[in-house]
C-alpha cells in the first residue's frame, strides 16, 4: 500500500472540525515528533483511513465511517493544535 501525505485527507479533515487541518500541528504520543497533519502518511486502501507518524511511523489517527457517522481514533496524538 503506498503512503499519500496528509493533504490526501483535507476535505475529510474539513468535514470533521469544520475547519482547514492539514496546517494543524500534531504531536506523535509515541515519539514526540510535532509537524503538521499535512506532513503525516496516510494509508487509504483499506476499510478506513490510516494515518501515520513520518517519523516513527506509529499510528496517530484512524477513520472510519459507518452510513452518515465518522468513528474517529485521535488516541496517537498526545496534542493536536489548529493554526489560527
Amino acid at each position: 500500500m503506498n503512503a499519500l501525505d496528509g493533504n490526501a485527507i483535507g476535505g475529510m479533515l474539513d468535514e470533521l472540525f469544520g475547519r482547514e487541518m492539514t496546517t494543524a500541528v500534531g504531536r506523535c504520543a509515541h515519539c514526540g515528533t510535532r509537524g503538521p497533519l499535512a506532513e503525516c502518511m496516510v494509508y487509504l486502501g483499506g476499510p478506513g483511513v490510516i494515518v501515520r507518524c513520518r517519523a516513527c511511523h506509529a499510528l496517530l489517527m484512524a477513520f472510519t465511517r459507518l452510513s452518515e457517522i465518522f468513528c474517529v481514533d485521535l488516541g496517537g496524538l498526545s496534542e493536536l493544535q489548529a493554526a489560527p
